[in-house]
C-alpha cells in the first residue's frame, strides 16, 4: 500500500506546528497579530483529503500520530493549540469531504471552506492572540492553499471528463 499522501499530511503538521513555534508573528496595521505560517495551513487540509483517499477513516489516526510527533518536536503549548484546533476542523473537513459524494475538486473546496476558520478560531483563541482581523486573516491565508489546490484539481478534472 502506498502512503505517500499520509506520510505528507502527518509530515505537514508537523511542520506546520514547529514552524508556529519559530516564525515570528507579523504585526498587521490594525495591530493584530498575524502569523504567516497560517500559509501552509490549507496545504494540510488538502494533503487530508488526499491521506483519505489512500486509507479511509483511518486517516484520523494519522492526524493523531501528527498531533504526537508535534507534542515532541515543537512547543508543547503550540502542539495543544493545535491539537484541539485540529480535532475540531479535521473532523469537520472530514465529515465534509466523507459525505458529500461531489468530485474531488468540489470536495477539497468544501471541506476547506468550512474547516479553515473552525481551525483559526480554535487556534488563535487557545494561544491568547483571537481577534476578527486575526481570524479572517488566518482563515484567508489556508484558504488560498486549498484554491491553488482545487484549481489545479478541477482543471485535471475537467481535462479528463
Amino acid at each position: 500500500m502506498r502512503l505517500k499522501y499520509t506520510a505528507l499530511y502527518i509530515g505537514l503538521i508537523v511542520l506546520v506546528n514547529y514552524a508556529f513555534t519559530v516564525v515570528p508573528l507579523i504585526e498587521l496595521p490594525d495591530g493584530t497579530k498575524w502569523p504567516p505560517v497560517a500559509l501552509l495551513v490549507g496545504f494540510v487540509f488538502v494533503a487530508r483529503d488526499f491521506a483519505q483517499r489512500e486509507i479511509g477513516h483511518k486517516v484520523l489516526l494519522a492526524m493523531l500520530a501528527g498531533v504526537a510527533l508535534s507534542y515532541v518536536m515543537a512547543d508543547p503549548f503550540v502542539a495543544t493549540a493545535s491539537a484541539a484546533a485540529f480535532l475540531v476542523s479535521e473532523l469537520v473537513d472530514w465529515a465534509v469531504y466523507t459525505f458529500t459524494k461531489r468530485p474531488l475538486s468540489q470536495r477539497v473546496l468544501l471541506s476547506s471552506l468550512f474547516g479553515a476558520p473552525l481551525d483559526s478560531v480554535v487556534f488563535l483563541g487557545i494561544v491568547g492572540i483571537l481577534t476578527p482581523a486575526g481570524a479572517i486573516a488566518m482563515t484567508a491565508s489556508k484558504l488560498l492553499g486549498a484554491t491553488i489546490v482545487w484549481w489545479l484539481i478541477r482543471r485535471r478534472e475537467q481535462t479528463l471528463a
